[in-house]
């Protein structure tokens, strides 16, 4: 079991596989990219499977995400996938991808056990997609997503980051569109984990903001406490139902005191939290040679000391040094 000191008990593994990415998304890179890791440094297929099997089969982990960087760019994901889906206890997996690569991989995924896909999408409009990534991809994605339904890994949520004069006046546009398609669609705030350090909390596209929105089109009824447990998002039932719409508050409404999350970096180093400015590392656990239950008692005295929050709130707040792309989301 991983437990920390206020009682938490994490159950959801995000596995990072790479901390590379061919999009470069304002709110997370700068435009010539970043200095990426070398790949001695990558922890390998059969290192990262190890480690799931350790956190599945010990430490009582019941759910792994498979994030990024962009996922889809490791080569032995589809593999990795198997492996992991042949473990007893199974995890329910999922992936969070920005959909570029979905269209050729969303069968060979689903074929290899993955449940289900997160994808990043923020803006229906090809211009503001091509300004938000400096990429021209916005077809690639709508087909990844589409792709992503048919081979039923459902179900497929949209996650949409809005930003100040870009984007903030698509929310209602979005909706729409995610109930037609039927994806379940849920809106970030903006964090910081920009590289850049270009991240000001003023500046931000709040839930307050989307969901003062979406009321000038939608009735939204709140799904209850009851319903959300330890998940992320806040949830409305929209007109009625039987569509969602979900908001994750993550700087203006934290939710740390029921976070359930322990992170696994693309080189091997645990994470306890988004924000940390620390990190426990496994990597050189496994290749001296460590035995499962030595890796296992690392990784429990690294969650053992999570903090109580964020600290978002606190002026003295620092923001890590490694970016979305290189943690996972």
């Amino acid at each position: 079991m991983l437990i920390d000191t206020f009682g938490r008990v994490a159950t959801d593994l995000r596995v990072s596989l790479t901390d590379r990415c061919n999009l470069r998304c304002t709110y997370c890179m700068p435009e010539e990219g970043l200095q990426w890791l070398a790949k001695p440094s990558l922890l390998t297929d059969d290192e990262i499977v190890r480690l799931i099997r350790i956190a599945v089969t010990t430490l009582g982990i019941t759910e792994v995400r498979f994030t990024g960087g962009e996922p889809l760019l490791r080569p032995g994901l589809v593999g990795i996938v198997e492996r992991v889906a042949a473990l007893d206890p199974r995890p329910q997996m999922s992936l969070t991808t920005n959909g570029i690569g979905l269209r050729r991989t969303a069968h060979a995924l689903k074929a290899a056990g993955l449940d289900r896909v997160n994808v990043s999408l923020d803006t229906l409009r090809p211009e503001v997609f091509k300004a938000m990534t400096r990429r021209d991809r916005h077809r690639d994605v709508l087909d990844g997503l589409q792709a992503a339904r048919e081979a039923g890994l459902n179900p497929v949520k949209v996650n949409t980051v809005l930003m100040p004069g870009l984007n903030d006046d698509e929310a209602c546009d979005l909706l729409a569109w995610a109930m037609e398609h039927d994806y379940e669609l849920r809106f970030i705030e903006q964090m910081p984990l920009d590289a850049q350090h270009g991240w000001k909390r003023e500046g931000m596209v709040t839930a307050g903001d989307i969901l003062a929105s979406l009321r000038t089109r939608f009735e939204l009824i709140p799904e209850g406490a009851g319903e959300r447990g330890s998940a992320p998002a806040e949830r409305w039932i929209v007109d009625g139902g039987p569509h969602r719409v979900g908001v994750i508050a993550s700087v203006t409404r934290p939710f740390c005191a029921a976070c359930d999350r322990t992170r696994l970096t693309a080189d091997g180093q645990i994470r306890t939290c988004l924000f940390a400015t620390e990190e426990t590392d496994l990597r050189g656990a496994l290749r001296s040679g460590a035995p499962d239950e030595e890796i296992a008692r690392i990784w429990r005295l690294a969650m053992w000391g999570k903090k109580a929050g964020a600290g978002l709130d606190d002026p003295s707040f620092v923001q890590p040094d490694r970016p979305m792309s290189a943690i996972g989301g």
